[in-house]
């Protein structure tokens, strides 16, 4: 039997209504409806990848779904998080930042991102201060002896770092700026090369995070001397901090979650809550303070108040100290 046109029209109206409404539903669904990408900008295995697997199980329990980590490399961390700031604003693709590629890399190079205005700050994970390391030999037992050292040596003293443009440089050139020094800066191709030439005598001291440094500490040829916080750290409160003796200074890492920057409110806010309950883990807790880092979740709000102060900090340094990458 034929249809009539209305008939036809009926039907086609009928088929239409049904769509939008399987388009409404999947729309309707709560997030999250789908497992969660966040992107590492670092191979596997590193201290940024291994922060960002720890949260990884937690977060997935919180929002009930799978949470898979992608190792994505390159530039300095430039094209992982290129690659989230150019990611459907949806919730589904995050990055695990951290004060490189998400903060200070721009003051010395062009990235094809902006570091606010594309990505969108969920919460801090964790920081870390920079640690001076000296060699066990060294001369120098305290802070004050190493000042008074590095002055007498100039720029026969030098100072390695995990590579050019580094946060690690960058704190050894601040260094030498507010303390009155001359080390020369070694650069190496990340953090093993480092630590190899470091235990190899190579080196005469170092900033480091704890992460970085648990080799170095492992290897009984490094000791630590102070730390980067302005007070008593949390991860290492056994060493003084730096600025007790070097009035402002002040270098910390910290590593965080950041979306795209365009996700809906609702979405941020369940991420933002995912991260903080995964860091209130106690096993979490325990692996980071094992790593000599102190777990730190925090507002949307902070995390960006935090980029917006390291550029401000960084930045001056960069110049003055003619920093290129």
């Amino acid at each position: 039997m034929t249809l009539a046109p209305s008939s036809r029209f009926s039907r086609r109206a009928a088929l239409a209504a049904v769509s939008l409404l399987a388009v409404g539903a999947a729309f309707a669904q709560p997030y999250p409806s789908k497992p969660i990408r966040i992107v590492v900008p670092y191979a596997a295995g590193g201290s940024t990848d291994q922060l960002a697997r720890a949260i990884q199980q937690p977060m997935s329990e919180f929002l009930g779904q799978p949470v898979i980590v992608d190792n994505k490399p390159g530039a300095g961390g430039t094209i992982g998080v290129d690659s989230v700031a150019k990611a459907a604003p949806d919730g589904y693709t995050l990055v695990f930042g951290n004060s490189g590629p998400n903060a200070i890399v721009s003051l010395m190079r062009k990235v094809p991102y902006d570091e606010l205005k594309d990505l969108r700050p969920i919460s801090t994970v964790a920081i870390t201060p920079m640690i001076l390391a000296v060699p066990t030999d060294s001369p120098a037992r305290t802070l004050k002896d190493f000042i008074a050292y590095a002055r007498k040596e100039g720029p026969a003293l030098n100072f390695g770092s995990v590579g050019n443009g580094s946060l690690s440089h960058l704190t050894g050139a601040y260094f030498n700026e507010l303390a009155g020094t001359q080390m020369q800066h070694v650069p190496y191709n990340g953090g093993a090369p480092m630590t190899t030439a470091f235990v190899g005598g190579q080196i005469q001291a170092a900033f480091v995070t704890g992460l970085d440094g648990a080799t170095l500490l492992a290897s009984g040829r490094v000791r630590y001397l102070a730390v980067g916080t302005t007070q008593r750290s949390e991860a290492v409160p056994e060493l003084p901090p730096i600025a007790e003796v070097v009035p402002g200074f002040e270098s910390v890492a910290w590593f965080g979650v950041l979306a795209p920057r365009n996700i809906p409110d609702d979405v941020a806010a369940r991420l933002n809550a995912a991260v903080r309950a995964a860091v209130e883990r106690p096993e979490v807790r325990r692996l980071f303070a094992e790593r000599k880092v102190e777990a730190r979740s925090s507002t949307p709000e902070q995390l960006e108040q935090l980029i917006r102060k390291e550029a401000a900090q960084w930045g001056p340094v960069v110049r003055k100290a003619n920093i290129q990458m």
